[in-house]
């Protein structure tokens, strides 16, 4: 009780500087529109202001499709993003299918089908309904060939969502028109994605 007391020790100081702020004022919205029309470059005139924001939008959608045609896979829509449909592409890609030939073909038996001539239309019925059983066939077989592929390179369901579809509306493009255009050649084995096991 009346014993030595303990040691203080002295209490470290309190730093007391200012913490430095960005070193200028807020912009006020007003001032923070005008600079940003400025980096756009927009000019004050409506009717040139409308021009130039077209100007920009084509050329910024001539960039992207340039970058699409060049394979840049950042450039490729959302659906078409991914291995799980880059290896579709290149599985239907290399192959030669009737169906990208049905729309053609269809017109041809539509004009053939006005000739007043009942043995051509009969012979146009007959070359109808073999065609669309070819290409159904066709199409059976792609999609078989491609699942299983499908399930062995990716074995997740939601990599392979939506497969069937995209495979289709490839297969039904002329190859020269399909986009994402083509990487491989017909005949060509697609390689094996990086996400296989």
């Amino acid at each position: 009780m009346f014993g030595r007391k303990a040691p203080v020790e002295p209490e470290s100081p309190v730093d007391t500087t200012p913490v430095a702020g960005k070193g200028r004022p807020t912009p006020t919205r007003k001032e923070a529109e005008a600079a940003r029309k400025q980096a756009l470059k927009i000019p004050k005139d409506p009717k040139a202001a409308k021009r130039a924001a077209r100007d920009r939008d084509r050329q910024a959608r001539a960039e992207q499709r340039a970058a699409l045609m060049a394979g840049d896979e950042r450039a490729l829509p959302a659906r078409d993003q991914g291995p799980a449909r880059r290896y579709i592409r290149d599985f239907v890609d290399s192959r030669f299918t009737i169906a990208e030939w049905f729309i053609f073909i269809a017109l041809a038996v539509l004009v053939l089908g006005f000739i007043p001539v009942p043995s051509v239309q009969l012979g146009v019925s007959v070359a109808w309904m073999a065609l669309i059983i070819i290409v159904a066939l066709d199409e059976i077989w792609l999609l078989w060939r491609l699942h299983a592929n499908l399930r062995k390179y990716f074995p997740d369901k939601a990599d392979r969502r939506g497969a069937s579809l995209y495979a289709i509306l490839r297969s039904l493009q002329m190859r020269r028109f399909r986009l994402p255009p083509p990487r491989i050649k017909r005949g060509q084995t697609p390689e094996e994605p990086r996400t296989s096991r």
